[in-house]
């Protein structure tokens, strides 16, 4: 068992840049995905079989939910929050595999998609509103809320790593506490609350980022989409 939550051992050095598991876990999980997505979009079909199906219910599920959140058509939005979606989703629940750690489960991971969210809240804020007023949504509603809007940005980009770094890391280690005090079997009721859990979590962190970048791209002000960052982690 690792010392702490934090500390993730080291597969092999990348020049000065440790590799550590849970980032080999992260490209084999893209990997994964990017092939099956191949597979099952190489011969889209008139009449879908189910692969295709699955793949259409998850594309129009995220498109209706994007579209209700944002007000707005979900086009150009739909391959961020989607992919984030499905990679979380996969994320978390690898660790229920034998042998493999989630990385979501590690902080550097859950740090890194905070970080995209980040930037795509900027980078679709400015395409639609341009420099200067997506600048200027910062100073409202009096110039005398722009340190704290700033520090909202900061603060809400926090809390969507930390939130889905505590509850896999510690899903993760409730299920490994009980299989070695109780044996193999008695977990099994515990992995089923964290299969659910992991694609709670995947929901929760899609929703608040489709939230921020609607937000951006609306002109709402900071203050206001960092009220729905209170949204229960569980």
């Amino acid at each position: 068992m690792k010392p702490s939550p934090l500390d993730n051992p080291v597969i092999w050095q990348l020049g000065p840049v440790p590799v550590t598991r849970p980032v080999v876990t992260t490209w084999a999980i893209m990997g994964v995905l990017a092939l099956v997505a191949w597979l099952i979009t190489r011969r889209l079909r008139p009449d879908p079989a189910r692969p295709q199906m699955l793949l259409e219910l998850i594309v129009s599920v995220i498109q209706e939910q994007i579209e209700a959140i944002t007000q707005r058509p979900a086009r150009n939005l739909l391959p961020l929050v989607a992919t984030l979606f499905v990679f979380i989703t996969t994320a978390n629940l690898s660790g229920l595999l034998p042998g493999v750690q989630s990385p979501t489960g590690a902080l550097e991971t859950t740090a890194a998609l905070a970080v995209i969210v980040f930037f795509s809240v900027h980078y679709f804020g400015i395409r639609a509103r341009g420099w200067r007023g997506h600048l200027a949504s910062f100073a409202q509603p009096k110039w005398m809320m722009l340190p704290l809007n700033l520090l909202a940005e900061v603060t809400r980009t926090l809390a969507l790593s930390v939130r889905l770094f505590g509850n896999v890391m510690s899903g993760e280690f409730v299920i490994a506490m009980v299989a070695a005090l109780a044996g193999l079997l008695v977990p099994i009721p515990f992995m089923a609350l964290e299969l659910l859990v992991g694609v709670i979590q995947a929901y929760i962190f899609t929703v608040l980022a489709t939230v921020f970048i609607g937000a951006a791209v609306s002109g709402i002000e900071s203050g206001d989409a960092a009220a729905v960052d209170k949204t229960p982690s569980r």
